[in-house]
């Protein structure tokens, strides 16, 4: 029994812990298209609040990886499970639906609609009234309308981006079209965010709003992200742990740090200059 003050939880502080479920864990997977192997016996375990990136070179995988993650593409060999639940081989909308969003390399907002309106329609993913409310107009469709524009105003709050919620995502300078798309995949209400190159194309100014806003969904929403990134500043500023893949298999594994002290990685990937960068910041 408990005195209402917590004493039994601290008589029992001496038990272990349970280890959490990891929100993404990827065992083994590999993919092949004809005779070429793109991906090989990738091993990917992402925890709650965990941080990882994904670098290599152009063609060693990564997009290969992220879409196998995301159900757009079908793995070989090997497991995916998402919180516990095996999804190996279903579709993007059932990872969707399990709390795994993504971003593309190439946006892909709907220009000609409003940034809150693009937000919106993550959200319908999660909370739509359904077709027959929403077709016949009932007033199910109307509360669930003003719930989910409600919901999408305190997102775009929240990622400090208030001030464009009425614009034109056409409109939007290429930098916010980025972190729009990225507040339309947080609509989702995931569980893991996977980023692919969200910072291509950037400024440096760009880049910096960029780190600030993943920090805020890694740190302040506990949203679990893994990016895929050739900026090298960004990647190593934030990630706690970052896999190298070379032709698509995993070349090494660790902290920034160790990563950069590979000797097979700074020769492949980082060269002297990023790490020398890297140490000076």
């Amino acid at each position: 029994m408990t005195d209402g003050g917590g004493s039994v939880l601290s008589a029992r502080s001496d038990r272990v812990s349970p280890v959490p479920s990891p929100v993404l864990d990827c065992r083994g997977v590999s993919k092949a298209f004809g005779g070429v192997q793109a991906l090989q016996d990738f091993t990917l375990r992402v925890d709650p609040g965990a941080l990882i990136g994904l670098i290599g070179p152009n063609g060693a995988g990564k997009t290969t990886a992220f879409n196998v993650l995301t159900g757009v593409l079908r793995p070989s060999a090997g497991r995916i499970f998402v919180a516990g639940t095996d999804l190996t081989g279903k579709r993007p909308h059932v990872f969707a639906r399990h709390g795994v969003a993504r971003t593309f390399q190439n946006i892909r907002l709907f220009p000609d609609m409003t940034v809150h309106e693009n937000v919106m329609t993550g959200l319908h993913m999660r909370h739509g009234a359904g077709l027959a409310a929403t077709v016949l107009g009932l007033p199910a469709f109307h509360r669930s309308e003003d719930r989910i524009a409600e919901r999408a105003a305190e997102l775009l709050g929240v990622l400090r981006l208030s001030d464009l919620i009425d614009v034109r995502a056409g409109d939007l300078a290429y930098g916010d079209q980025r972190r729009v798309e990225i507040a339309r995949a947080l609509a989702t209400e995931p569980r893991v965010l996977l980023l692919d190159e969200p910072a291509a194309g950037l400024n440096p100014h760009e880049s910096n709003a960029l780190i600030g806003m993943i920090r805020r969904i890694n740190g302040d929403m506990g949203i679990a992200v893994v990016l895929v990134e050739h900026d090298m500043r960004l990647v190593m500023e934030l990630c706690q742990r970052i896999h190298v893949l070379d032709h698509g298999r995993e070349l090494a594994v660790g902290t920034p740090a160790e990563v950069q002290d590979d000797p097979r990685v700074v020769e492949a990937y980082l060269g002297t200059s990023a790490k020398a960068a890297h140490r000076h910041a």
